[in-house]
């Protein structure tokens, strides 16, 4: 719809306005604060820009809702309704850029009736601009996108992450899931540090796969209709249809290498989105002084 296509264009220049911030601060010193775990931090950049993403569209369309990671993880409810909602993420890869290691992404998805109508990564001192329009296609900057068309699990790149659940449990479950496809075999891991840009490397082509478990709809909401729209399929770990919310995904550059990943990768135990819309459930897995787990 046309009218989806200006919020679109909207958001792109939004997310350019809000990355200069976020370069300002990449070689600043941070104030970091901690979130669920030594690996889950937060800094003063991610709420600001956060907070400079959501006024700018608030004004311009106030009737829309948001689903923000900071804002949730402040106590705000997650709900994602039928309504107009635009899902951000404000800096994915905190520690990348506490680390000043230049992959971070400002992660922003569009839903309306809870089907995502675009979807924009904008990984920042790249100076790469990733975006989607449902069925029409997906592209860097100007240039269309195309996942690798890879058939073959033992010719695959894979991309994943270790994440911040590091509970026994978690890091048994990943590390296993690690070796057992590298076993498969597969001819490569590769992790970047950021969800959004790892899952949107398969819509390049630059990656035949990327799996992930206990990351968050505002990590991916974008990237999984980047990978679809490429030519992609994006689907849960357990082979079944892709949900947002469940914090399980697969996204690959065909439906055999996907579903020969879900064979191989396992679950550890992690609360939906929508089943911790507050970030303080107990029975989320994870988590840390009743904190919700709120990924990388």
């Amino acid at each position: 719809m046309a009218e989806w296509t200006e919020c679109m264009n909207f958001g792109m220049a939004i997310a350019r306005e809000a990355s200069e911030v976020i370069l300002e601060a990449f070689k600043a010193k941070k104030d970091v604060m901690l979130k669920s775990s030594p690996a889950d931090l937060v800094t003063e950049t991610d709420q600001r820009v956060e907070k400079m993403l959501i006024s700018s569209i608030r004004a311009r369309y106030p009737a829309h809702k948001f689903i923000g990671e900071e804002s949730v993880a402040a106590g705000e409810k997650l709900e994602l309704t039928e309504a107009p909602t635009w899902i951000i993420d404000p800096i994915d890869g905190t520690v990348n850029f506490v680390h000043r290691f230049p992959f971070v992404a400002i992660s922003i998805a569009f839903a309306v009736n809870k089907q995502t109508e675009f979807g924009i990564v904008y990984s920042c001192v790249e100076d790469k601009m990733y975006w989607a329009q449902r069925g029409r296609g997906a592209f860097m900057n100007d240039v269309s996108l195309h996942a690798s068309g890879q058939q073959d699990i033992t010719k695959s790149l894979v991309v994943t992450e270790i994440g911040a659940e590091r509970d026994d449990v978690a890091l048994s479950t990943m590390t296993t899931n690690i070796m057992n496809l590298l076993k498969v075999p597969i001819q490569g891991i590769r992790a970047v540090g950021t969800a959004a840009v790892d899952m949107v490397l398969v819509a390049t082509g630059g990656a035949d796969a990327y799996y992930h478990i206990g990351m968050h709809c505002w990590d991916i909401a974008a990237s999984a209709l980047i990978v679809q729209e490429s030519g992609g399929v994006v689907l849960d770990t357990d082979g079944t249809e892709f949900d947002m919310m469940s914090r399980k995904v697969i996204a690959a550059s065909s439906m055999p290498v996907a579903k020969r990943i879900a064979q191989v990768v396992r679950a550890f135990p992690c609360a939906r989105d929508d089943e911790c819309p507050n970030g303080m459930d107990n029975d989320c897995h994870g988590i840390s002084n009743g904190q919700c787990c709120q990924g990388i």
